[in-house]
């Protein structure tokens, strides 16, 4: 499930308010307003394309060669991500230890710490516990990518219409926003959901609204055509 959540302010107060009942992984991009709520109920999970960004982004102006070894070496972590796709966490764990934990302690042997491409490692080196706890459970990913995609019809809907008229209806487009990418997660059309939707919610027992959201609707059957 995808949710979108529109705060009132964008602060640190607002993510702490929205996780205080939350206990489980975290995986963001090294955002400091999540910090604090980093512990024994919420652990941190690090996003390696925000580490492989800062050091493609040094070797594209200096070609550097330890840029591009470590390039190949997270070309790698993904390649082995691409063939357990899919699979059980158990399976998944089992490869990564297998063949992913050996490509991390390489990896963090040659980061170079103290040289002038230490400013494109840091992200690695600072959040190097953090980006390498996937390999410790199935469930994980290796990164946030797919919670990002989500948030492209946000920025689109920002250059397209740009304001949400108020507060509440902030909150109302990000409902909306979170049943359209529920939608796209879980393999289902959102015109097909909504155009079916709000052509029977008007008539549909309000007590049984849940059977109207996208991980429990299904597409109406098609009709057979007239003889």
């Amino acid at each position: 499930m995808i949710r979108h959540v529109r705060p009132r302010f964008a602060c640190r107060s607002s993510a702490a308010g929205h996780l205080a009942r939350f206990r489980g992984f975290l995986q963001a991009d090294a955002y400091t307003g999540f910090d604090r709520l980093y512990g024994e109920r919420i652990v941190e999970v690090a996003c390696w394309a925000h580490a492989r960004r800062k050091i493609f982004e040094v070797h594209e102006s200096t070609k550097s060669p330890v840029a591009a070894t470590a390039l190949a070496r997270i070309a790698e972590l993904y390649r082995i991500e691409a063939t357990i796709r899919g699979r059980p966490p158990d399976q998944r764990r089992a490869v990564r230890q297998d063949q992913t934990r050996g490509l991390l302690t390489a990896q963090l042997g040659r980061l170079p710490a103290k040289s002038g491409l230490a400013q494109a490692f840091r992200y690695a080196l600072a959040n190097w516990t953090a980006l390498t706890r996937f390999a410790d459970d199935g469930r994980l990913e290796i990164d946030n990518n797919r919670a990002e995609n989500t948030l492209r019809g946000v920025s689109l809907g920002r250059k397209n219409w740009l304001f949400a008229g108020s507060d509440a209806g902030g909150a109302r487009a990000a409902a909306v926003y979170s049943l359209i990418e529920t939608s796209k997660l879980g393999g289902i059309d959102p015109f097909a959901w909504l155009r079916d939707v709000l052509a029977r919610i008007a008539e549909h027992p309000i007590r049984r609204i849940d059977e109207l959201l996208p991980w429990h609707w299904a597409a109406p059957a098609a009709k057979a055509p007239a003889v």
